[in-house]
């Protein structure tokens, strides 16, 4: 009976002390992409209270909101404990907002990785040099070092480029297709859609980046601690094995959270380096 009653009281006394601790914030910013804050919200308490009890902790334990700019983000994350972000968004501030990598998120319709596209009118520009005083635009143009250097040395953007943020990708390639001095910089599931528009032809694909995360689970400076990041940690990765978790991503339009491998944190790694 003894060893039943200490366990007992051992579990108790770690569930008293999850819950004297303040609850662990997720931030989720997506700068360009659509959706505000308030109409996210119902999804994101689903996915807070999904994950909270996929680790084992009392409702409530786990708060989470969206933040569809830059701005709202920047503001947002020093004051939380893990940021979910895209890779561009992690590239531009991640040292700054003391973000460390943890996992990759599975977008759903386009996997753990994406690769981005670089396309022009066709006949246009035959390499990077050309690109020179043109403006490239891409929903990642908040980001502009990740931009200027997510294709690589052979297509690094010239000093003279002007990168320009816009989610209007649409009219950007029409405008190229026009014939301004406009080059567009497509991520993985605009590039995608790329062959479907009828006026595909008239565009040339420059370069493609190596297939990078899409998006990425951060830990911000010294939180959520250790022992809380392990348990939040086994929590994320056992989502997609239980239906209320599985539904949960799927209302943020996720599938899957997974660890990240050395060739893609060697890929971050040379996109934040000094050279970018």
């Amino acid at each position: 009976m003894r060893p039943a009653i200490a366990a007992l009281t051992a579990a108790l006394a770690a569930a008293s002390a999850h819950a004297a601790e303040p609850p662990v914030s997720f931030v989720a910013c997506a700068p360009g992409y659509p959706g505000t804050t308030a109409e996210a919200q119902s999804s994101m308490d689903a996915f807070a209270a999904a994950v909270s009890t996929a680790a084992g902790w009392a409702p409530g334990q786990v708060v989470a909101s969206y933040l569809p700019t830059e701005k709202e983000g920047l503001s947002r994350i020093p004051e939380t404990a893990v940021a979910l972000v895209p890779l561009p968004f992690y590239v531009q501030h991640g040292a700054a907002l003391g973000l460390t990598p943890r996992l990759v998120v599975e977008q759903k319709g386009l996997g753990p990785s994406e690769r981005w596209t670089l396309v022009a009118k066709q006949g246009r520009v035959a390499r990077a040099a050309d690109l020179g005083g043109m403006t490239v635009v891409s929903i990642a143009g908040y980001a502009p070092g990740f931009v200027r250097g997510v294709l690589g040395p052979e297509w690094r953007l010239p000093e003279s480029a002007q990168v320009k943020e816009s989610a209007q990708v649409l009219s950007a390639l029409r405008r190229a297709v026009a014939g301004e001095d406009v080059a567009v910089l497509l991520d993985g599931a605009q590039g995608n859609a790329l062959p479907t528009l009828p006026f595909a032809a008239e565009l040339d694909v420059l370069a493609r980046s190596a297939p990078l995360p899409a998006a990425l689970v951060a830990t911000v400076k010294s939180r959520p601690g250790a022992a809380r990041w392990a348990a939040l940690d086994k929590a994320l990765l056992a989502l997609p094995g239980d239906p209320g978790g599985a539904a949960a991503l799927d209302g943020i339009r996720m599938v899957r959270f997974t660890p990240i491998d050395p060739g893609s944190l060697d890929a971050m790694r040379k996109l934040t380096g000094p050279g970018r």
